[in-house]
């Protein structure tokens, strides 16, 4: 359990991607009582600095030691990432708040949303899960008609940034949009279609059900954080 203080030690992993960046930006942004700031990302991004507030912090490679003394770990560095070092942070003593799918439908992790169902964390083990960016949003909505009348069916339908797919797929996009503004061809490497100036109809891969991933995410989510299995 984290104990209270007037300032933690947190650390970002994952910081040089897209959402790694929001989450830093974030921090100076709420004002969070932060007393120092530690940036993790891949061997590749080590040394790169990063700006806090007034400052540049310097990118540090993920071993086994990097999470001794740190209070808060906040993960956005990928499902295969966050199964390998996110017990290790826990084991460690901090408290890991997890933005990938890893740990998302595990019965041993909360799921949770802070407006709707923050009782949860009092479960927690040292990992919490933030659910995908669409339940996020659509349970706060949900959850107070939900306790006065039970909801049967909800019919959705979300239009998404590419921001989603990361930081390749923001390049790709910004690079799309600049080749048709000059008249030149395009290339697809991140997405199977052209994506500037287009919608794509489906989000992740088909399932058996006929359903994508994307979508079932927000089915299976949405039941566990609303208690509704």
């Amino acid at each position: 359990m984290l104990k209270k203080k007037e300032k933690y030690v947190i650390a970002v992993v994952g910081a040089t991607g897209a959402v790694g960046n929001e989450m830093i930006k974030t921090l100076e942004q709420r004002k969070f009582p932060v007393e120092s700031l530690r940036l993790f990302a891949s061997e590749r991004s080590e040394g790169k600095k990063l700006e806090y507030k007034d400052t540049e912090i310097a990118v540090e490679k993920l071993d086994e030691n990097s999470f001794k003394g740190i209070d808060i770990a906040l993960f956005s560095a990928g499902a295969e990432r966050s199964k390998i070092w996110a017990p290790i942070a826990a084991k460690s003593g901090c408290v890991v708040v997890d933005n990938s799918s890893q740990w998302r439908m595990d019965p041993e992790i909360p799921l949770v949303v802070p407006e709707v169902n923050p009782d949860d964390l009092k479960w927690h083990k040292g990992i919490i899960a933030n659910p995908n960016c669409s339940t996020i949003q659509m349970v706060v909505v949900l959850k107070p008609i939900h306790d006065a009348v039970k909801i049967k069916r909800v019919v959705v339908t979300t239009f998404q940034a590419v921001s989603g797919t990361g930081q390749k797929a923001i390049d790709e996009l910004l690079q799309q949009t600049t080749d048709l503004l000059n008249f030149r061809d395009v290339k697809c490497n991140v997405y199977p279609h052209q994506i500037a100036f287009n919608v794509l109809p489906h989000i992740d891969k088909f399932l058996e059900n006929g359903y994508t991933k994307e979508e079932m995410k927000m089915v299976n989510e949405t039941k566990k954080i609303m208690g509704d299995r």
